[in-house]
């Protein structure tokens, strides 16, 4: 299934001009220049992937001339859950044009965001949506999440050989993102492909480098034939795997995930992470970004079947959430799979 649509420059100008209609199969334009406040609100702070995410937003903030502000704020990692909610909340009152969020609060964030709604505010999630999809105006997936589970899957087959224990080490229980990866994953398990693996436990480090190397070594401790822990969060892929290097235990339990090459390389290359993906963080910042201002603006609607254009990323369409049914999506893809082959050159 096409999940967004790409035009080449020369479609894009038979297609369509500044402000075209998308219910006549055109790609808006966005109309740079505007005065729109916007808040890039990360899960919390301190996180490198949300800093890559900054730089994109801050590139299309320019790329755009928008003459309002453009604030990166968040809470702490301890405070995750209430700081997201008070940071919306004020947000709202703040009068901001839109708040774009990576939810790490689940549906606790609804009330809140509905608020923000009400006042005027376009609330845009990306990396991580709200589950429900209440208060929200439209999600901006930087994959999609069934087909993370599939990866996920095919990487802990690879590095078991078909067969032998898998552990999960993810970030907190409220992450929506993650918890929809780990969920594909275990329904991409049940294929016979993967019949030799079994899932052993799941367990939480809070996207915290300390608390995530400790888990990492409990789970070994626990279950003495782990083949591999598959952490689909970069804090948590490369605490486990310093963990499993400096207890010299990489010969017998890998690390898989979605990890940062720039951190990774040096646990690919000594075999601790054989296989890990990732997709990037700038174009995701810099995609969400482009969304929240066609649709703060009022530019965009953010009706189902609407395309535009995201500068140079190209032509995007949103269209209903399969895993969410009667919430939208914009789609960013692709992810990438790093190995020894790929991921020194990914890391400069």
């Amino acid at each position: 299934m096409t999940h967004f649509t790409k035009l080449t420059t020369a479609a894009a100008l038979l297609l369509g001009t500044a402000g075209a209609a998308w219910a006549d199969g055109h790609s808006v334009s966005l109309t740079p220049g505007e005065e729109i406040n916007m808040v890039l609100l990360p899960k919390f702070l301190g996180i490198l992937v949300f800093d890559q995410a900054n730089e994109g937003a801050q590139e299309a903030h320019a790329e755009l001339g928008n003459i309002g502000e453009l604030l990166f704020v968040g809470p702490t990692p301890e405070n995750s859950t209430a700081g997201q909610i008070e940071i919306m909340t004020t947000s709202a009152t703040q009068g901001q044009g839109a708040v774009m969020i990576s939810n790490n609060a689940g549906d606790q964030i609804v009330p809140s965001a509905v608020a923000a709604q009400a006042a005027g505010t376009r609330v845009v999630t990306w990396d991580s949506p709200i589950p429900s999809g209440e208060g929200e105006d439209v999600f901006v997936a930087q994959v999609d999440f069934a087909s993370m589970g599939i990866v996920m899957a095919d990487m802990a087959h690879s590095i078991l050989g078909g067969a032998g224990q898998m552990a999960v080490l993810s970030a907190t229980p409220d992450a929506s993102n993650q918890n929809a990866w780990i969920a594909a994953m275990e329904v991409a398990l049940e294929d016979e492909k993967y019949a030799g693996i079994e899932l052993v436990d799941i367990v939480y480090g809070d996207d915290q480098a300390e608390v995530s190397y400790n888990r990492a070594l409990a789970l070994v401790d626990q279950y003495p034939d782990l083949g591999v822990i598959m952490s689909p969060t970069t804090v948590g892929i490369q605490a486990a795997a310093k963990a499993m290097q400096d207890e010299g235990l990489c010969d017998k339990v890998r690390v898989s995930g979605l990890g940062l090459p720039s951190e990774m390389v040096s646990y690919t290359m000594n075999g601790c992470a054989p296989e890990f993906a990732l997709w990037d963080f700038r174009d995701l910042g810099y995609l969400t970004y482009y969304t929240a201002y066609g649709l703060a603006s009022g530019q965009m609607t953010g009706e189902i079947g609407e395309t535009f254009n995201a500068g140079r990323m190209g032509d995007f369409t949103i269209e209903e959430d399969p895993g969410r049914p009667g919430s939208s999506r914009i789609l960013m893809g692709p992810f990438t799979v790093y190995t020894a082959e790929n991921v020194e050159a990914a890391s400069n």
